[in-house]
């Protein structure tokens, strides 16, 4: 009798696994990946203060059902963000990519070309890859001047129109001229400013979004 009441508790044990492991399958196959820089990355402040885990918390909270992966990395440029591209897109296969690179190429002085022919190459993989895609829109402080910033600017609504993407035409529209919402290199958000980024974020992400049946 113990022997049989062990049988069947294991036996239970084994289902009740099972079904978490396909639960956990399940969610897993549904991925937000957000690919970006120092932005994206909670720069100079706690990772759960930053945008991207403020948006996991939202998706969680509302019913929706994706993991949230953050593949951001501080300094990164678009060249950086191309070669590891393919690499994320295989690993997580994900089903929203919200792309938010392009700030270190112009802090350096890259030709705008190269920004525009690479972060066009990212996109090109991610829709390839059967993603879809958010782009971020970001812009330059006044003192790279003005000619040069309004290049770099347009760069985002002319791929979103070609490509047909969503568009967030600033990221940072509500923090960068305010600062107490900017930590003290000017550039960067600080944990006041996050919540923010969210929300100018969250009105274009969220059509693109499937909620859990």
């Amino acid at each position: 009798m113990r022997t049989l009441r062990r049988f069947v508790g294991a036996v239970a044990l084994a289902l009740g696994l099972m079904f978490i492991a396909l639960q956990n399958a399940g969610a897993a196959d549904r991925t937000l990946l957000v690919y970006g820089d120092s932005l994206s990355a909670a720069y100079g402040i706690r990772p759960e203060q930053g945008w991207v885990a403020l948006l996991a918390q939202r998706l969680q909270a509302q019913g929706y059902g994706y993991q949230t992966v953050n593949a951001s990395v501080s300094g990164e440029t678009t060249d950086g963000g191309l070669a590891r591209l393919p690499r994320a897109l295989q690993l997580h296969q994900p089903e929203v990519v919200v792309l938010e690179l392009g700030a270190n190429d112009a802090l350096r002085g890259l030709p705008l070309a190269l920004t525009r022919a690479n972060l066009e190459k990212m996109v090109q993989l991610a829709q390839a890859a059967g993603s879809r895609v958010l782009l971020l829109g970001l812009r330059l402080p006044p003192n790279y001047g003005a000619r040069y910033g309004t290049q770099f600017a347009a760069v985002y609504p002319d791929l979103a129109r070609q490509y047909r993407l969503p568009l967030v035409p600033f990221l940072l529209q509500d923090v960068a001229l305010n600062p107490e919402r900017m930590q003290e290199d000017g550039l960067h958000p600080n944990a006041a400013g996050e919540p923010l980024v969210l929300e100018t974020v969250w009105p274009h992400l969220q059509p693109l979004l499937k909620k859990n049946p």
